[in-house]
């Protein structure tokens, strides 16, 4: 079943995450210029992420750190098993390459 968060942009998703990180940083009384300093990103980079714009995923875990909201990065990136079953089903999948049989000159 679909969720409405699931048709959100690309654009959209970045506008969410900036006004959170702006109201959380309001919330805990630092500027953005204190949370720059302090996170070892510009404070244009800090900018940028709040209003949704590009950045790096190295500001964003910088911010985050100093906000005290790194357990978000967890729910972004939640740990992966790999079954040792599917990577044998893969393996049997690619192609295979030929050997080509060199030419020897009599």
């Amino acid at each position: 079943m679909a969720t409405l968060h699931e048709h959100k942009t690309i654009e959209e998703w970045q506008e969410i995450l900036g006004d959170n990180i702006r109201n959380l940083r309001i919330q805990k009384n630092i500027d953005q210029k204190d949370l720059a300093a302090q996170s070892g990103a510009s404070l244009t980079a800090v900018r940028r992420l709040e209003k949704g714009e590009t950045t790096t995923t190295g500001t964003l875990i910088r911010v985050l750190r100093i906000l005290g909201k790194t357990d978000w990065l967890s729910s972004l990136a939640p740990p992966v098993d790999i079954n040792p079953l599917h990577m044998a089903k893969l393996a049997s999948k690619a192609p295979r390459r030929r050997v080509r049989k060199s030419r020897t000159l009599l």
